[in-house]
């Protein structure tokens, strides 16, 4: 036989407990009792069956109406917003912009009747083409979009091109409503219209241009293009910059596009030889050539000159001739003996005086001469 004290504890013999359940109190039920009488009666009943609910004190002068006035306040009091100085407000009323404003406090109709929003008018956005940042860095780590990357040059080139483009929302009037509410993604209206824009300014573009010396004015016709089709959209988006970040051939001809690049670099540069070397001969050429022109010249004008006065020295001398011959002929002989004779001793006598000198003959150098001789 079982003990007492272990048949009751043993689950096997144990009777079953009793639970008993209580009623269901009756301030759970909110049906409201019309008085016809009383027409606030509702409101007392549904009072009553909230201060049951939360235990409140049952007092007789406990009113609801100050616990409606606070939840007014606070209602009203919501309606008090602040706007940072990046940004700039814009009201809705019912969904529908009423207004924008300034940074500072502000303060709107309490929501549900107006709400408002606050986008950045300071923040530069950076949407990035043609490759995506895995990591920060550093070291940095991207990862190539050939999709994106690669677009057709004017010359039907292929050509891999990186870029970025920064843009933030326009601080004019209604540039924050444009933004918020003219394009439902504007990330993607961003992106859409960059890549379009760069599409078409490469496509007029030749691929030398676009290596080289031409990436500002691609810059630059790119910006100007993008603004103009964001523009036209309304998406109030100001475009701050479009810049490259990296342009080549695509990674497949590569090599060859490379040897391509250095046959045009030896071709350049044996032109610049050429050019160089023609600088420096062709001037020359042409300093010889107007020497010899100024020589014929000079020795031209030298013999019309001479030519010109021997002519003039024949006209005189015949004249004088024809005045006084024998006394021209005299001279015209004394004249050729000085030539003929240069170094010679000559003596001039007259014909009286010739007839009586005895003819001398000096030998008297010529035996020196003869005695060094021997």
């Amino acid at each position: 036989m079982i003990p007492s004290r272990e048949r009751r504890n043993n689950p096997l013999t144990r009777a079953p407990a009793t639970v008993s359940i209580p009623p269901v109190p009756d301030r759970y039920d909110w049906t409201p009792r019309r008085d016809s009488q009383d027409p606030l009666a509702d409101l007392r009943q549904t009072w009553d069956k909230l201060r049951q609910r939360v235990s409140l004190p049952d007092a007789p002068g406990l009113s609801p109406w100050p616990f409606v006035a606070i939840a007014l306040v606070l209602w009203a009091a919501s309606g008090i917003f602040i706007v940072d100085p990046d940004q700039i407000g814009v009201v809705l009323r019912f969904g529908r912009v009423v207004r924008e404003t300034d940074p500072g406090p502000h303060y709107h109709l309490p929501w549900p009747i107006e709400t408002v929003l606050r986008p950045s008018v300071t923040q530069i956005r950076k949407e990035e083409f043609g490759f995506r940042t895995v990591a920060p860095g550093p070291p940095a780590r991207f990862r190539d979009v050939d999709d994106e990357a690669l677009m057709l040059t004017g010359d039907e080139n292929i050509v891999k091109l990186d870029f970025i483009v920064q843009y933030r929302v326009k601080p004019e009037a209604s540039g924050p409503t444009d933004y918020l509410f003219n394009v439902r993604d504007s990330e993607s209206a961003v992106r859409a219209a960059a890549e379009a824009a760069m599409r078409e300014v490469i496509g007029r573009t030749p691929i030398e241009s676009a290596l080289t010396e031409g990436k500002e004015e691609i810059q630059g016709d790119t910006r100007d293009l993008l603004q103009s089709i964001l523009d036209r959209y309304s998406a109030g988006i100001e475009v701050v910059t479009v810049q490259l970040q990296d342009v080549g051939p695509p990674d497949q001809v590569s090599d060859a596009f490379k040897d391509v690049i250095s046959a045009q670099q030896d071709k350049e540069r044996a032109i610049n030889e050429a050019r160089g070397y023609a600088n420096d001969v062709v001037p020359k050429a042409r300093g010889q050539a107007a020497q010899l022109l100024n020589e014929a010249e000079g020795y031209r004008e030298a013999k019309v000159r001479e030519a010109t006065g021997s002519a003039q020295r024949f006209v005189a001398l015949q004249s004088a001739y024809g005045e006084s011959k024998d006394l021209t002929r005299r001279r015209l002989y004394i004249e050729t003996m000085e030539e003929i004779l240069p170094k010679a001793d000559k003596y001039v006598v007259g014909e009286s005086v010739s007839e009586r000198m005895v003819p001398y003959l000096p030998l008297g150098g010529a035996a020196k001469g003869l005695e060094q001789a021997q």
